[in-house]
Formats: C-alpha cells, sequence, structure tokens
C-alpha cells in the first residue's frame, strides 16, 4: 500500500536509526509481532521480559510505515467526544475506554525515560475550541462528563482564551496533562530496548503465506522462510486489510505541514496543542526544535493519486489557517505530507480476532490518537496472552455490544 507521499521530517531528526537483519532461515517463537511501527513495538515491550520468545518482523525497513508521518499528539480525548461515545457504547465503557487512554499515557512518559533512544515525550496541555457558536452547548456537555468522571479539564470562555492566546474563540475545553513526542524515535527506543532483552526483530521480511495447526500458526515469507508461533500479533497498522479485512474500518487521507524553525513562539500560550470542533479539523502542535506542526484537511478518499493530487493545496491551506490563530508568528513550510488515516464507523479502535485466523491478535489502532491506541491494545492483547484474558478485551473486540445490546 502506498501509505504517504511527501517530503518527511521524522526521518531527519534521527542520525543513526537501527537496522535489523532479514530473515534468512525458518524459526520458531512464542509469540510472532506482524510489524515493526508503534503497535508492533509496543507490543514487543509489554512481552518482552515476560520469558518469552517474541519475533517482530516487517516489510520495510523499521518506522517506513505510518510512524513517519504521525504527528503524535498525544492525548486521551479523541475525534469521537466522550459524548458520542457514550450514546455509542453507554457510560461506563465510554469512561474505561477513556481511563485506558490516560493510563497509557502515563505509562509512555514512563517508560520514554528508560529507553536507548529519547523519544522526546514532553507533557503539554491541550486546547479544544468551538470552531461555531452552535457547537458551544456540546462543549458544555462534554465538560460536565468528563468532570463528573475526574478528568483533569477545565471550561474557558472567551474571555480567559483571548488573555492568552492572540485569538479569540467563543468557548474551549482546556486539558491538563496530554503530551508529544517523536513518534518515530519512540519506535525505535522501544525496539532497541526490546532487542536488548532477547526479542528479535527482522526487517525487509515480508509476510505472504500462512497455515493454521491445532497449537500453532505458521507464517511464510517472500523468500520462503517459515515462522512458526504460538501467537501471532498482527500488527500491520493501515496494512492489516493484507490480512483481514474489517467491516468497522475506514480509510480515508489526511495532511500536514512542519515549517521551518520559528525565531519567537512567546505568545504560544504553554506550547500548547490545539485543535477545534470543526469536522474535518486543523490541529497544531510544536517540537522540541521549535518547528510547527499544522495537520488535517482530512479527505475521504482512500486512492492514493487523489490524495497526492491535493497534497500542495491542503499544505496552503494549512498555512492560512495557521495564520488565522496565529498572525504575529511568520512560517515557512520544509515539510509536507499526505498519508492514509483509518477510522472506525463507531468510534473505537478494535481488536480482531476471527475464526479464519486461528492464534492470532489483529491489532487496529485506528482514530486519530493512533499513538495511544495502539499501546492500550498492545496491553490488553499481551495481557491475553500472558494470563489468558483481560478484563478490558470485549471493550474492544470486533463484535463489541453497543449501548442497546449493554441494557
Amino acid at each position: 500500500m502506498d501509505l504517504q507521499s511527501g517530503k518527511l521530517y521524522w526521518p531527519t531528526t534521527v542520525t543513526n536509526p537501527p537496522a535489523y537483519p532479514k530473515l534468512d532461515e525458518d524459526i520458531s517463537c512464542d509469540v510472532l509481532i506482524i510489524g515493526a511501527g508503534s503497535s508492533g513495538a509496543q507490543s514487543a515491550h509489554f512481552l518482552c521480559d515476560q520469558g518469552l520468545s517474541v519475533v517482530v518482523v516487517d516489510k520495510r525497513k523499521v518506522g517506513e510505515g505510518s510512524t513517519s508521518t504521525n504527528t503524535a499528539l498525544i492525548q486521551y480525548a479523541g475525534e469521537k467526544s466522550f459524548v458520542s461515545l457514550r450514546y455509542t457504547f453507554g457510560e461506563e465503557a465510554a469512561a474505561r475506554h477513556l481511563k485506558l487512554c490516560e493510563q497509557s499515557i502515563n505509562h509512555m512518559e514512563r517508560i520514554s525515560s528508560t529507553l536507548p533512544i529519547d523519544p522526546d515525550f514532553i507533557r503539554r496541555d491541550s486546547l479544544y475550541y468551538a470552531s461555531y457558536q452552535e457547537d458551544i452547548a456540546s462543549l458544555k456537555e462534554e465538560f460536565a462528563l468528563l468532570q463528573k468522571h475526574g478528568f483533569h479539564v477545565d471550561l474557558w470562555d472567551e474571555q480567559r482564551i483571548a488573555s492568552v492566546y492572540p485569538f479569540r474563540k467563543s468557548a474551549a475545553l482546556y486539558y491538563h496533562n496530554d503530551a508529544e513526542m517523536n513518534p518515530l524515535k519512540f519506535v525505535y527506543g522501544l525496539l532497541e530496548k526490546a532487542k536488548s532483552q532477547g526479542v528479535r526483530i527482522y526487517e525487509e521480511t515480508e509476510i505472504t503465506g500462512k497455515r493454521f495447526e491445532q497449537d500453532a500458526a505458521v507464517f511464510y515469507t517472500k523468500d520462503r522462510r517459515e515462522i512458526r508461533a504460538k501467537h501471532v500479533i498482527i500488527a500491520a497498522g493501515y496494512e492489516d486489510k493484507d490480512f483481514k479485512v474489517e467491516k468497522n474500518a475506514t480509510l480515508s487521507s489526511s495532511y500536514a505541514v512542519i515549517t521551518k524553525p520559528v525565531a519567537d513562539l512567546e505568545n504560544w500560550y504553554k506550547r500548547t496543542l490545539i485543535w477545534e470542533t470543526a469536522r474535518p479539523y486543523v490541529y497544531m502542535r510544536t517540537t522540541p526544535d521549535h518547528r510547527i506542526i499544522i495537520g488535517g484537511m482530512d479527505k475521504d478518499t482512500a486512492y492514493a493519486e487523489t490524495r497526492d493530487s491535493k497534497m500542495l493545496a491542503s499544505r496552503d491551506k494549512l498555512i492560512t489557517e495557521f495564520g488565522k490563530l496565529f498572525p504575529n508568528i511568520e512560517v515557512e513550510p520544509e515539510y509536507y505530507l499526505g498519508a492514509f488515516y483509518g477510522g472506525t464507523h463507531d468510534g473505537l479502535p478494535v481488536i480482531g480476532q476471527y475464526d479464519s485466523y486461528p492464534h492470532c491478535y489483529v491489532i487496529m489502532a485506528y482514530g486519530d490518537n493512533g499513538t495511544v491506541y495502539n499501546g492500550v491494545l498492545a496491553k490488553i492483547v499481551t495481557d491475553q496472552i500472558l494470563h489468558g484474558s483481560s478484563p478490558d478485551m470485549d471493550l474492544y473486540l470486533q463484535n463489541r455490544p453497543l449501548v442497546e445490546k449493554r441494557k
């Protein structure tokens, strides 16, 4: 799949990326992880010190998939609001999902300081503003629900927003303790640590065949090497459709621009993450080297040619949208991209377990908080492998009940 196009920023931030061999022999293991992006790396992290034999394979060089275009706003709130998720899944399930996302962010912070490659994890607050007057009521409803369940969030009015930002918006939710990071460094760091603990990692090793036995799954590479495993985690990102099509999944296109370093960011309050209630929305963050990442302008297309034909126009539009909020910050684009973006119809990521894929778990962390969702799902799947169960598995299974079925 042609996952992305453009001039990518994250690969320029790593001077000597780790490299791994290509698989050239038949092997066996307790757990095979297919995919060495965020979900695969986080799965390897949770498994690496559990006394199991773990193998990770990727058909590309590590990190060359969607990881390289992930803009890495690390948040527990997503495109589907708490209110919306409550209507679909019930309040208890929706709250549990957001709490798991919050826990995932806290875990990322803890492990980041232990990795051999620093992923530049930085806590940031988030401003989520009302794009239109009619959005204010829904923000107030969201705020009340978040407060009820103990999330650290404030409701700001126009005066409060204008007191610290160079723009005026009628209302906003101000989330405390979200974060940003370098997603490519995070994946490299996780895999290098896993490697040091015995995980075998192979890149440029494409899976092209499979068969299933009573007690094992056997996968074959393009070079006709055999990998026999007791459990398999398919962590192929948006390319999991190469293995199994999930009817709840959607695929569209999104865009981002990364500016040249900016000399003065003083009037960007706390360098918060910023996004809005409009759909599709525009979001923005800063980087440790004082660049600005501006993303969004999603398009409802799953065709690479159509996506790429709109890339330059979307780049310019994103710069224009940034200028509306920060007219005193002059920015010039240096990197830009168009990439596929996955979601789900009902708003939650998916763990797939299918009769046609025994011994396998398919991690589909589709949604705007993919890095966080990957952490949540990887932890659940590894608990399932290690302990035989997870209390949160039913929340994300592909056949999870909707609210009318939970009553």
